[in-house]
Parts: structure tokens; sequence; C-alpha cells
């Protein structure tokens, strides 16, 4: 295998990667394995020392102090029922507009997104409390299941995102411009959604019909208390981030003891929740851990034999435009999403592809935000789309998986829709990074 040429030797280790994978593997043990065989026969027993310094080099770093810390949370907020008090704000304010619980819907999967920094969180929590509300009350239910799809796939792109941490731990771009890059374009897509459902209802004003409940106008004020609090926490630790007051490892710290404050201040604190969420918070790290230690090492392998200076080469054979050249990296992402986990994904990618847009001229902050909505289209992409089968762990039985994927299309045609928005006119994702930073 020593003579191999570099497209061969990262060709054979991916395609073991996918073989080991269809065979069950879970994914941090199939990038493992592949990636140990592959340097034991690239470079012998000295390959394997790769592993020992991979290791060493991903954990080794501040930043990722802040996954856990956002990520627990977010898991206090939602186990303290911010969420239900969220959705009863909405239905108070919105619940009369045709559509109206839709489009609060994504309203709240923005704020959980801007509390959680995760995906899943929105759509299990909304799936939960927000569907059977809204189909109790006659909403067309491929509406409210790709509302619920989409808006939780925000958490990629609205800040504190985890995601966003990972692909600037890579990328050894700042947390605080990613961040400030990804709000604009995350408020924009979320937009795009709240149109686009309000729209679809005055058309055709029995996929969203209006509450029967009327609320008044001083039941409507003292509803919007319930914003005050995670409002509150999530413009502090932005602002901290964003504003260079704390790095983001510090800035989650307040996060968690913020959230710990609001859940104790609502008597909502107890050991089973703290249990519940410790719990969590673990697992998802030692997950997260895993898969970042495996991708590393994997991704160090097929750099180090050469793939990047392969993909150089076929740029420079073929005589790719630029914007050729990452139309194809963000297609490559939208076909890796449907098969792939979003973390394995930035891990294997990021390094081979940020030095060539680099290269190329281009503002590797804007390819953050351009990666970041390819993975939110990805994610609800059937057949194998993460958000579809979160959403299928919690919708009733009546709801089908087909019901569910052609739920997701009309999202997924809004989430290229932003996509090519952000792609045309970059200044949507650098304006606010390049007048803050």
């Amino acid at each position: 295998m020593q003579d191999l040429d570099p497209l061969t030797i990262t060709s054979i280790m991916f395609l073991s990667m996918l073989a080991l994978m269809a065979l069950g593997a879970p994914l941090a043990w199939a990038l493992l394995i592949s990636g140990m065989g592959s340097a034991y026969m690239i470079f012998g027993h000295g390959g394997l020392d790769l592993l020992i310094s991979a290791t060493y080099g991903a954990m080794d770093n501040f930043l990722l102090v802040a996954l856990p810390m956002f990520i627990f949370m977010g898991l206090v907020l939602q186990r303290s029922g911010i969420t239900d008090d969220l959705f009863e704000m909405i239905h108070k304010l919105m619940g009369r507009l045709p559509g109206g619980l839709g489009i609060g819907t994504v309203v709240i999967c923005a704020l959980i997104a801007a509390m959680a920094g995760v995906s899943g969180a929105a759509t299990v929590s909304l799936g939960i409390i927000a569907l059977p509300a809204m189909l109790k009350r006659g909403y067309d239910k491929r509406l409210v299941t790709g509302t619920i799809m989409a808006g939780g796939a925000l958490g990629f792109l609205i800040p504190p995102s985890v995601l966003m941490i990972i692909y600037a731990f890579l990328s050894r771009d700042s947390v605080g411009k990613l961040f400030a890059a990804g709000l604009m374009p995350g408020l924009m897509l979320a937009g795009i959604y709240i149109c686009y459902i309000l729209i679809r209802c005055r058309i055709d004003p029995r996929l969203g019909p209006p509450a029967e409940e009327q609320f008044s106008a001083v039941e409507k004020i003292k509803s919007l208390r319930f914003l005050i609090a995670p409002g509150l926490l999530i413009v502090t630790v932005l602002g901290c981030i964003i504003g260079g007051v704390t790095s983001p490892s510090e800035a989650s710290a307040i996060g968690a003891f913020g959230a710990l404050l609001i859940a104790g201040l609502q008597r909502r604190l107890s050991w089973d929740m703290l249990r519940y969420v410790m719990l969590s918070t673990a697992k998802l790290m030692g997950m997260l851990m895993w898969i970042t230690i495996a991708a590393v090492f994997f991704s160090k392998i097929y750099v180090g034999v050469g793939a990047g200076m392969v993909v150089g080469e076929l740029i420079e054979d073929f005589e790719l435009s630029p914007n050729t050249v990452v139309i194809a990296m963000l297609v490559t992402y939208f076909v890796l999403g449907m098969f792939l986990d979003d973390f394995a994904i930035v891990f294997i990618t990021v390094p081979l592809y940020v030095p060539i847009i680099t290269e190329l001229g281009f503002d590797s902050t804007w390819f953050a935000v351009l990666f970041i909505l390819s993975m939110q289209s990805a994610y609800l992409t059937p057949p194998f789309g993460y958000n579809l089968f979160y959403m299928r762990s919690v919708v009733p039985p009546d709801i089908t998986m087909n019901d569910i994927y052609w739920a997701a299309i009309p999202f997924v045609a809004l989430q290229i829709l932003g996509l090519t928005l952000v792609f045309l006119f970059p200044q949507i994702a650098l304006w606010l990074p390049s007048l803050l930073f």
C-alpha cells in the first residue's frame, strides 16, 4: 500500500469506513478501525503513534470545555419547562392568526437554538409539546411536522452552535466571529420559514386554522414574562462571546450557571432533574469525544498522504472556477449529510477543504456558514436525514414515515434558497462580523 498514490489510499480509507458502517459498526469505531489499518499499512508501527498524537492534540484544547457546558445549559432549560412556557406565550400572542402556532413554533425553535446549540433539542421538545397541540387544533400534519423539523435544524446556525465550536476548533477561526456570522443567516432562514407558513395558511386556512380561544391584551402582555429569563440568558452569553468580554469556554460556564439559577428561581430545580441532565451531558460528550478522536486521527492520515494535493491537482486539471469548486464542496456536504453524523463530516472535510478555500481567496467564515446551511439541508433530506428520525420518535402512529418525508421536502427547498442567497450575497453572513471585529 506504500506504493499506492494518495487518491487510491484515500478511496480505500473512505470505502472501508463506509463498509464498516454498512455492517453496523458505530461511526467512531468505523473511523478508528479504517484509520488504524491505513496508518499501519502506510507507515508501519510508527503510524500508530499518530493515534496518540491525534488524541492528545484533539483533547488539548480549552475551547472544547464549551461543549459540555452549552449542552448542560440547554438540557437544564429544556427540563425546567422553559419550552412549555414559551409555547404557552406563543399560543396567547399568535394563536388567533392563521398559521400562528406554526409561525410561533419557528420563533420558539430559534430561541431554543440560542439556548441549546444542538438540532435535536428543539425537534424533540416541540415534537412532544407543540405537535399534539397543533394537531388538536386542526393543523395539517405535514405542515406541522415539517415546521418543527426545519425549525429544529436552526440549532446548527443560530449561536451558540455546538457544531460551529467544533468547526472553529478545526479551522482555527474565531468562535465569536463564526457566531456573529451565523446570526443573520439564521434569522433570515427563520423569516423565510415564517413567510412560507403565512402564505400557505393565507391561501388555504384549513392548513393552520386560527385558535378558538381568545385572550385579553392583559393576558398577552403577562405572557411575555416567560421570555424574560431565557432572553436575558441568551443576550448575556452571546454578548460575552461576540463582544469579546469572555472566551466561549468562560461564557459557556456563565450560561450553565444561569440556566441553574433560572431553574432554581422558578422552583423547578431538583435532584432528579440534575441527575438526568448530568447523565445526558456525559453520554453526549462521551459519544462526541470518541467521534472527535477517531475523526481527527482519520483526517490526519488522509491529509498526511497528500489528499489535499490530489484535490488541488484535480481543480487545476479540470480548470474549475473557484465558484464551481465551492459548489462541488457543498454538494459533497449535502450527500455526506444523508449518511454520516454532522460531527464526523466536519472533522473529515474541514482539514481538507478550508486550506483550499483560503487558497482560492474566499473568506473561511463565509464558507463556515455555507457548511452549516448544507448540514441543515442534509439533516432534513430523505431518506436518512437525522431530524426525520428525531421526529419519527415522537409523532403519533397516524403520522407515517412517508408523511415525514413529504413534510420535509418544501423546507429543504427553502433551506437551499437560504444557502443560495448566502452564496450569492456573502455580506448576509459577513456584515455583522465585519461590524464587530
